[in-house]
């Protein structure tokens, strides 16, 4: 039974923070680091995981591919073109010159691949991923791989990134509308299946907590934040309820401050 409880509110930014230290805490991304092969996908919340990586901070606007803005002007000038390499790691150390969608042609069982998502049905376990490309773009150059070379495929993705429909269906009802209309700018939506951690399996597996979201949005600087309630053992919340406050605070994506 519980003995302790809290609840916390992370900011998106806060949020990709956690999932980053989530990521790299997982065993098997602990394991591949010693033993073999992680390759990290580019996306904003991958970023995150880059400089969790390397233990140091990057722009990490150089880390982007497809990208989710609001129209508006003065928005898309803060952020830089692409311009950093993937972040392949061989035994840690990183390789250079190598793709990540490229690298999976060189990984064994237990290697890792960590790609982000644009939508999460979580009660079914399955992300989508916004396709542009006519191939399949990084899910169509990685998932069969990684499914044959039995890689682990992990999918950071927020939980402000959950939608109200059966993914299946969404990625169905996309395919109907699009058809026949050359044009119309709309990408495919991929479901896919992997190791998916939000902001609850980090939080559970770093701090040995009970995690449950229990609200969603706000305003001054909290839209798109997510309400968690932790509950357990007084030392494991104790010891989450420090590590959210170390990672409140952290800034907006495109208003970080840029290494020098």
């Amino acid at each position: 039974m519980a003995t302790a409880y809290f609840q916390c509110i992370l900011t998106v930014a806060e949020s990709k923070r956690l999932i980053a230290k989530g990521v790299v805490a997982l065993p098997c991304v602990q394991h591949a680091l010693k033993e073999g092969m992680v390759a990290v996908c580019t996306g904003s919340t991958n970023s995150y995981i880059v400089e969790e990586l390397l233990g140091r901070a990057i722009d990490k606007t150089q880390y982007l591919s497809g990208r989710t803005q609001p129209e508006g002007a003065g928005r898309a000038e803060k952020l830089g073109s692409r311009g950093m390499p993937d972040l392949v790691l061989r035994h840690g150390e990183q390789v250079e010159g190598l793709q990540a969608t490229d690298s999976v042609r060189e990984m064994k069982a237990g290697d890792v691949i960590i790609k982000g998502a644009n939508a999460l049905d979580y009660r079914a376990r399955l992300a989508g991923v916004l396709i542009g490309h006519p191939e399949g773009g990084t899910v169509g150059a990685t998932l069969g791989p990684a499914y044959g070379r039995k890689c682990h495929y992990v999918i950071p993705v927020g939980l402000e990134k959950q939608v109200a429909v059966d993914l299946a269906e969404a990625s169905d009802a996309v395919s109907s509308a699009v058809a026949g209309s050359p044009g119309a700018g709309v990408p495919s939506l991929w479901p896919v299946s992997g190791e998916i951690i939000t902001e609850i399996e980090a939080l559970e597996m770093l701090a040995d907590v009970e995690v449950m979201q229990i609200g969603a949005g706000g305003i001054d600087g909290a839209e798109g934040s997510v309400r968690l309630l932790v509950w357990g053992d007084a030392e494991p919340v104790s010891q989450a309820e420090e590590l959210i406050r170390r990672i409140q605070g952290e800034p907006p994506f495109v208003q970080a401050p840029r290494p020098e």
